[in-house]
């Protein structure tokens, strides 16, 4: 059902997708979905706020599911479960953002909200005349009369993300300034009065004996302020391919890499099986290790060596996405609690099945720490025979995560596995055996 703005429509399910979608090509900016879940206008609290930093709600109502690239369109996802949405919310407004440039740069956007079971499409809303904008209200799930309905609105913030989120009642995280350079006029102190004369001295009145009570309870100690939402995230490239996770304050918690792919060629199977069988582009999302004692090993698929989160390695490869279908990729998680016990972690990403090279895969690779800005980066353009490539090189620096984006692409030797590969590539030193899953 394609809309026009104003416009609404009753949504029949509760288990919804919403994908904002757009063109990308030469000087189109990368842009972010986002949601609002709002309780008479604003938000109750900032984790009413979710996107790229926050990505999921408490309730599990909404997750941020991240983004893809099929058909020639970017899409980035939102999972809705109206089933979950608390009563006190009575809206929840579907949002995105631009980074590096504003929406009328953006060929072709558009939002659309599908029923998961089925993947009919609700509601549809194309081309919300975007011009100037670096923030835009697409649409809106909201509340009549005990059932649910979409709108699609189309209004434009010039401010950003940050315009949005404080419109709705968010707390944003804000920059700090630098102090006065060389040759600045530094601010004039202020001007305060002079302190009161000191009162006349009179004699102490007599002492007021109280009576004898027990001591009051210890008063319960002030719940902490709520930490400032943070808009801020790293994009790595060429120029610029290296990042310190503390200085992100990415320093404890959850480390989630997440590999997302999509691809022109058309699949085939291994060792020349063209005629007899289609397979789907499988790729595997890998990590070699080395801790801190010295031990080594590599955390894959191949031998259900899935890793551990709370043991050695502390490194746990989430599951093998087999098709590249769903909207997660693959995903591995670094456990930053133990970050003493790593000394250096490489994760790369191997052919399996569906095709002979990289070439013609457009992949993107997200670093999603519990605390702190994310970190992606795109992987360059394969111009070679590679079935390995090389992500990113994790490197404990004194207690501190480095990430050096890689994107890598190795060419195997005759006979040689892709981790026996990049292991040579990298110098970890393995003894490795054939693996299969």
């Amino acid at each position: 059902m394609n809309m026009s703005k104003g416009s609404n429509t009753a949504v029949p399910t509760t288990a919804l997708r919403v994908e904002v979608g757009w063109r990308p090509g030469p000087g189109v900016p990368d842009a972010d979905a986002s949601a609002l879940l709002l309780a008479g206008g604003k938000v109750r609290s900032d984790g009413d706020f979710v996107f790229y930093n926050q990505p999921a709600h408490s309730s599990g109502a909404v997750r941020h599911e991240g983004k893809r690239t099929d058909g020639g369109r970017v899409t980035d996802t939102l999972g809705v479960d109206l089933a979950r949405v608390e009563s006190a919310v009575e809206r929840i407004v579907l949002a995105a953002s631009t980074d590096g440039g504003t929406f009328g740069q953006v060929p072709g956007l558009s939002i659309e909200v599908t029923d998961t079971a089925t993947g009919q499409v609700v509601a549809r809303f194309d081309d919300p005349g975007a011009t100037v904008e670096t923030a835009f209200v697409l649409g809106e799930l909201y509340r009549r009369q005990g059932a649910w309905k979409f709108r699609a609105v189309g209004q434009g913030y010039g401010s950003g993300l940050e315009g949005l989120a404080t419109d709705f009642g968010i707390t944003v995280d804000q920059p700090q300034h630098p102090a006065p350079g060389r040759g600045s006029t530094p601010p004039p102190p202020p001007v305060t009065a002079p302190p009161p004369p000191p009162p006349p001295v009179t004699a102490p009145p007599p002492p007021v004996v109280p009576p004898v009570t027990a001591p009051p309870p210890p008063a319960a100690p002030p719940a902490p302020a709520p930490r400032p939402v943070r808009l801020s995230k790293v994009t790595l490239t060429k120029a610029a391919p290296a990042v310190s996770l503390a200085k992100q304050g990415a320093t404890s918690g959850a480390l989630r890499v997440n590999l997302n792919w999509q691809t022109t060629q058309q699949p085939s199977g291994r060792g020349g099986l063209w005629g007899a069988r289609r397979f789907e582009l499988d790729l595997d999302l890998c990590a070699l290790y080395e801790l801190a004692d010295g031990r080594k090993g590599v955390v894959q698929a191949l031998g259900n060596a899935f890793g551990s989160l709370n043991r050695p390695p502390y490194i746990h490869l989430d599951g093998d996405d087999r098709t590249g279908a769903t909207a997660s990729g693959e995903n591995l998680t670094v456990n930053l609690d133990h970050l003493h016990d790593l000394r250096r972690v490489l994760v790369f990403v191997t052919v399996y099945e569906g095709a002979s090279s990289f070439a013609g895969l457009h992949a993107t690779v997200t670093l999603q720490p519990q605390h702190g800005a994310p970190v992606d980066f795109s992987l360059d353009e394969c111009t070679v025979p590679s079935t390995v490539c090389a992500l990113a090189l994790l490197t404990n620096t004194g207690g501190d995560l480095v990430v050096q984006r890689e994107a890598r692409y190795l060419v195997p030797e005759r006979g040689v596995s892709p981790q026996r590969t990049v292991d040579r590539a990298y110098g970890w030193g393995m003894n490795w055996t054939p693996g299969r899953k």
